[in-house]
């Protein structure tokens, strides 16, 4: 499935579109994917959603973190987690710290409570990645990550996920596994057919449930 065909977001400086320009014409496409995004939700049982791309560089972090602002503003307690454990960015977004966060929580040094971020954007939820760790991959795959899925459930409504591209990396094929589901970003004269049509494959062989696509421009 395409969410709304070939839906084009364009990049800003601002990140936050749908906060600070809510009757912008690429606000109202923010909107559009979270419409198709609360359709799914209530079709399937789809709470944690992961957003990746097949190489780096097509603007995930950006959507991603735009689409969390429209379903927060729609009254809906929203946690953004930075599980790219590699490069994040999410941090600089909100303007946060990122010295405690998700490899603190998979190590066992801190509680969840204790390094949640709450954003100045009424019920959006923030866990930065924390200090980048040696052994990515092993800390994604834990029992740990699987148990903390799990328990924001019930705290939070949706549960958005930022990881590593999908094509080079290990990381992101695990953590997709253990989501809901996964939204696919591509850029539009960036992402080569054979490296979308390779992302989809590795999808589909961790079993991990597409969502839908989404062109950014």
């Amino acid at each position: 499935m395409i969410i709304n065909k070939k839906t084009m977001i364009t990049k800003r400086k601002n990140p936050f579109l749908t906060y600070y320009y809510p009757n912008s014409l690429l606000a109202d496409q923010f909107q559009t994917i979270q419409t198709n995004i609360n359709f799914l939700m209530s079709e399937k049982m789809t709470q944690t959603i992961m957003v990746t791309s097949p190489e780096e560089g097509d603007g995930k972090s950006t959507l991603l973190a735009n689409i969390a602002v429209a379903i927060a503003q729609q009254k809906k307690k929203v946690l953004l987690i930075d599980s790219n454990l590699r490069a994040p960015a999410l941090h600089e977004f909100f303007y946060t710290s990122n010295t405690h966060g998700l490899t603190d929580v998979l190590s066992g040094r801190m509680t969840l409570s204790e390094v949640v971020h709450h954003t100045e954007i009424w019920r959006l939820d923030l866990l930065s990645s924390g200090s980048i760790p040696k052994n990515p991959v092993e800390l994604l795959g834990s029992k740990i990550m699987k148990e903390l899925l799990v328990k924001v459930k019930e705290s939070y409504d949706v549960i958005i996920l930022d990881s590593t591209a999908l094509i080079k990396l290990p990381d992101t094929k695990l953590l997709a596994s253990l989501c809901d589901g996964v939204l696919l970003v591509v850029k539009n004269g960036k992402t080569k057919l054979q490296s979308a049509s390779e992302a989809k494959k590795m999808l589909e062989f961790a079993k991990a449930r597409l969502l839908g696509v989404v062109l950014n421009q």
